[in-house]
């Protein structure tokens, strides 16, 4: 079931009308029927997969409470379950086809099996936060959970299921544990949230998406049309990925769950590591919380610590997806953040004087990561050694004409999405909480105007070409 979909609409407002008129108990038992309701309407099938690890992980989480000595062992139960669905589903076939291609030439060709294997939708999202309990009971920093049902309907909580926000157990797990209660300023927060929401997927990304969609179908793009497809591109994964996000926590909301910001304006970065400290929040955390520092973080020497950040970021770009190309994006990235830490010791930031330059470090870090969006989007990598490879200065009038024309049409489509930014940047509102706090009449009256003018947008602007979220893939 997916959001933007009235099948989900009916769906929510149904669950949300039972869920507030149980006890406590019942809203729990309620939510994890309603989550594998949500899960498994389209595949069923899915709900083996989840019921599988969720039992495995409070299973291994319950063994290292009760048997400490052997905490490695369960530990390593849980990682080898989890990391094993995970790599035979989304991997299998990757493998079995680069070992082909290894093979071949050698004169060595064997018979290996090809499945046509289904990935399940948020398994690398629901897999990562499972393993964030095991591995933190077995570090003894959360205590390992006795209720089964609590700790199901952590795992398969539906507004966040299948594209996160990746949330730690040690934040969502006591939530759901302690009693909740309706509250009429959650759910006007949660509407404006999901009304937000709504409208970066309908009016933005799918309008956006369709010409990135057109250009990268193009046999032989030229430059300039290649590159507004790019532009075109990095402000649909943006606006898609940040509306799911921004629909999840609203809808989580709505049911007296608070989930983690995903998002905090990673277009207004002006560095590299600055980008990752709002870009995907709940993974690039995560990777630094159980990959980056298990490592040794920053505490070794300048290579140790390069070594560190290359292997985090490999390993994130294989996250995305069993394709050469994302792992290309992530050491691409890990080199972008290398360079700017060195640059960063290099010329330091001074006072006053960085701000005058805050625009063009902003310009600078976007084209940088436009560039790395075509090294996601374009997955055969011989079409993108030939993207790299084209030339701005040969090309004819027409390709300049037709770039100017789709770069200018996704700017116009993106201009809400960088109004909202720079106003909420300006504004300094680090979390929903700030930016809610304290309105008064007159402000309540602009945010519902504001809601009816996003919703009235919807209906006249929104993309006849309905897209499935980017995230939904990985």
């Amino acid at each position: 079931m997916i959001f933007h979909s009235l099948d989900f609409v009916v769906f929510f407002v149904v669950t949300v009308a039972i869920y507030w008129r149980l006890p406590h108990r019942g809203q729990n038992v309620f939510l994890v029927l309603a989550s594998y309701f949500f899960y498994g309407y389209v595949h069923t099938w899915f709900l083996a997969l989840v019921f599988a690890t969720t039992v495995l992980d409070y299973w291994a989480g319950r063994g290292m409470a009760a048997k400490p000595d052997r905490k490695r062992l369960f530990l390593g139960l849980s990682l080898a379950g989890n990391l094993g669905m995970l790599g035979f589903f989304k991997y299998f076939n990757f493998f079995v086809d680069n070992i082909h291609a290894a093979l071949s030439p050698l004169g060595l060709a064997l018979p290996l099996p090809a499945l046509r294997i289904v990935l399940p939708v948020g398994v690398s999202f629901y897999t990562f936060q499972e393993l964030s309990y095991t591995i933190d009971v077995y570090r003894g920093r959360l205590a390992a959970r006795r209720d089964f049902l609590d700790f199901a309907a952590f795992v398969c909580f539906f507004p966040q299921l299948v594209a996160g926000p990746i949330e730690r157990a040690s934040r969502l797990l006591p939530q759901i544990e302690r009693p909740r209660r309706f509250s009429w300023e959650d759910a006007r927060q949660a509407t404006f949230l999901v009304i937000w929401g709504y409208f970066q997927k309908l009016v933005i990304a799918d309008n956006v998406g369709v010409i990135a969609n057109k250009v990268f179908a193009l046999q032989q793009p030229g430059f300039w049309v290649l590159w507004a497809g790019v532009f075109a591109f990095a402000i649909q994964i943006y606006a898609d990925f940040s509306a799911y996000s921004d629909i999840a926590r609203g809808a989580a909301r709505w049911l007296g769950i608070d989930l983690m910001r995903n998002f905090n304006h990673p277009y207004l970065a002006v560095g590299p590591a600055d980008f990752w400290r709002r870009w995907h929040i709940s993974l690039s955390s995560w990777f630094r919380d159980y990959v980056y520092i298990p490592l040794g973080g920053s505490r070794g020497g300048t290579a140790r610590t390069g070594l560190t950040v290359m292997i985090t970021f490999l390993l994130s770009g294989f996250w995305h997806g069993a394709s050469w190309n994302y792992v290309l994006w992530g050491a691409y990235h890990g080199v972008l953040l290398l360079t700017g830490r060195a640059a960063d010791r290099l010329v330091p930031a001074r006072g006053g004087a960085g701000s005058v330059l805050i625009p063009m470090r902003i310009a600078l870090m976007f084209g940088l990561v436009s560039v790395g969006w075509l090294m996601f989007r374009e997955t055969d990598m011989a079409y993108l050694w030939r993207d790299l490879r084209l030339s701005p200065f040969a090309t004819t009038a027409i390709d300049c004409r037709v770039g100017a024309y789709l770069f200018l049409l996704a700017f116009v489509y993106s201009i809400p999405l960088w109004a909202h930014d720079l106003w909420a940047e300006r504004r300094q509102a680090q979390t929903e909480a700030v930016e809610w706090s304290g309105r008064t009449g007159w402000q309540i009256a602009c945010e519902t105007a504001w809601c009816a003018m996003l919703i009235s947008m919807m209906l006249v602007f929104r993309s006849r070409t309905s897209l499935d979220f980017i995230y939904f893939q990985f």
